[in-house]
């Protein structure tokens, strides 16, 4: 039994937070060994420190610290622990230990199967405490080249967001897959935010009262509601259209993008400066989306009450004006809209669109037709798509081969690559859109016919203003009021249909209807919105619609 008397211990149990589920030794296992090695030795323990911290950086474990500041206080002189690499993973703690032992400060550290004293060769510690730091170097290279395998085959790693799920592929790598039980409601958050007319404040209580949704469940934390911070986070990461950034460098992805570029973009013009939503002091359902037609600053709004003689009574009406906030520019607006007026003329605007519902029911029938050859024709697009995408990845393969023979500079290869990458990202974008152009036409087009023929009567019938908005913004974009007046871009797909259909209906009000409603000189007709719409129409049209 040894005979240390003189020496005073403190017990150090540690384990390592970020490997809970891999400990050698769990705390209160060391405890147990620890306690009865110093009682099968005669040691004095005289206090317990334990602790779930990593030591692989040095000031880092506040317990370890104060360990060491009693003992230099003289509360103790020698330390009992599990082994070496329980006090120290990094040089710096490994070198304060061995310089406290070397000054006597500690007299004994007692492990497992050795002790360590101040007259032995400083070696034989510095030496077990190289190999513990070495541990942590050689798993951090390892975890790195794990990473760049990862991002090099397009997967991001770390936990993946709300909406999509790690799993693992058939070869043991990390992949991302969407959420079956909430990748179409996180999808649904974009749609609502997208209208323009919704609040991250609005859209938590809607995700989390209405809806339900709630964080994936894991083992600390998670089947929450989906916080503030959490839903603004959700709107700025580019990882749901598809490609995601990493150490500060753009990868392109391989998980499914839930989100078109032009919808993240969009989403983040809403959002406006830093990522948060535009301040709206009050109410009003048409701020927030209407500029001046001269300057581009935002359209404000207020209530006036009028006291009426004839009745005795009050009233209030609601006035939209430019709020004038770049100076430097001397708009000259000075008419104010009445809130009257103005849904006045958006019905106006919504007019311009609105067509029969039985020119609807007539146009339907007969782009049912024309069904097969628009799959034919994208089908051709797509391949031919393809065939671009393969040859810029050869271009690029056939670019790092002439970088390892050395017949480019790093300088040159980099631009080259860069360029080539940039490339790649815009065909499998391409690519990603003719699919979901020839799967969903029929659908896209139907809903557009059905907004045209419908939008102005529920306009018209409502008397809910956030309704009324969505209506507006699904109409069409830049809306703007100048001279009292409001115009709005309509949307690329409803422009054919408002340069169209007038002289259309012209002629379809003088032909009678045959029994099959295949009439040829309908299908003439309605031939020329056909190729205009599909000509003109966005790359990755969503279907158009409001709640």
């Amino acid at each position: 039994m040894k005979n240390n008397q003189d020496i005073n211990y403190f017990m150090y149990c540690r384990k390592s937070s970020e490997d809970s589920a891999r400990q050698v030794q769990s705390i209160e296992n060391q405890k147990e060994i620890m306690s009865k090695l110093a009682h099968d030795m005669g040691l004095n323990v005289v206090d317990i420190f334990t602790e779930s911290r990593s030591a692989k950086e040095p000031g880092n474990r506040p317990r370890f610290e104060k360990m060491l500041e009693r003992i230099r206080d003289g509360d103790a002189n020698g330390i009992l622990c599990w082994k070496i690499d329980r006090l120290s993973r990094n040089p710096v703690d490994s070198g304060t230990l061995q310089w406290m032992l070397q000054k006597q400060i500690i007299k004994s550290i007692q492990t497992i199967d050795r002790e360590y004293q101040p007259e032995d060769n400083a070696l034989i510690l510095a030496v077990e405490s190289g190999v513990a730091n070495q541990y942590i170097l050689d798993l951090r290279k390892s975890s790195m080249r794990g990473t760049q395998r990862k991002l090099q085959q397009g997967w991001r790693p770390g936990v993946a967001p709300l909406g999509y799920l790690n799993e693992k592929d058939d070869q043991g790598l990390g992949i991302v897959v969407p959420d079956p039980e909430r990748y179409d409601l996180v999808r649904r958050l974009w749609d609502f935010m997208l209208t323009g007319s919704y609040t991250i404040p609005q859209l938590f209580y809607i995700s989390s009262d209405e809806w339900g949704l709630r964080t994936r469940k894991m083992r600390r934390q998670g089947g929450k509601a989906v916080s503030l911070s959490g839903l603004h986070r959700i709107f700025t990461n580019d990882f749901y259209t598809g490609s995601f950034t990493y150490s500060g460098e753009l990868y392109e992805g391989k998980h499914k993008p839930m989100i078109s570029l032009n919808e993240f973009d969009r989403v983040q013009q809403i959002l406006g400066r830093k990522g948060k939503p535009r301040a709206q002091s009050h109410n009003f359902a048409f701020t927030g989306f209407i500029r001046c037609g001269e300057c581009g600053c935002s359209i404000t709004a207020e209530k006036k009450t009028k006291y009426i003689k004839s009745t005795g009574k009050t009233k209030s009406y609601v006035y939209y004006r430019c709020t004038k906030k770049r100076r430097e520019l001397h708009c000259s607006q000075s008419t104010c809209v009445r809130e009257e007026e103005l849904e006045t003329q958006m019905s106006t605007e919504l007019k311009k669109i609105t067509i029969l519902p039985e020119f609807r029911d007539w146009a339907l029938e007969v782009l049912g037709t024309e069904h097969k050859k628009e799959v034919e024709t994208r089908s051709k697009l797509y391949e031919s798509q393809q065939k671009a995408l393969r040859d810029a990845q050869g271009h690029l393969d056939s670019l790092t081969d002439m970088r390892i023979k050395k017949l480019l500079t790093d300088d040159e290869y980099l631009l080259k690559r860069d360029q080539i990458k940039d490339e790649i990202k815009r065909l499998k974008h391409e690519v990603v859109d003719t699919e979901s152009r020839a799967e969903h036409w029929l659908e896209l087009t139907e809903q557009t016919f059905n907004f045209a023929t419908y939008a102005r009567v529920h306009f018209n019938e409502t008397e809910d203003l956030q309704l009324k908005k969505q209506i507006m913004m699904a109409l069409g974009s830049n809306p703007t009021i100048q001279d009292g007046k409001l115009s709005i871009e309509l949307s690329e797909w409803l422009v054919p249909i408002a340069e169209g259909y007038p002289a259309l209906e012209m002629q379809f009000r003088t032909l009678e209807p045959t029994k099959n409603g295949q009439d040829k000189r309908k299908m003439n007709a309605i031939a020329s919105v056909h190729s205009s719409w599909l000509g003109g129409r966005d790359s990755n049209p969503r279907p158009i619609g409001y709640t």
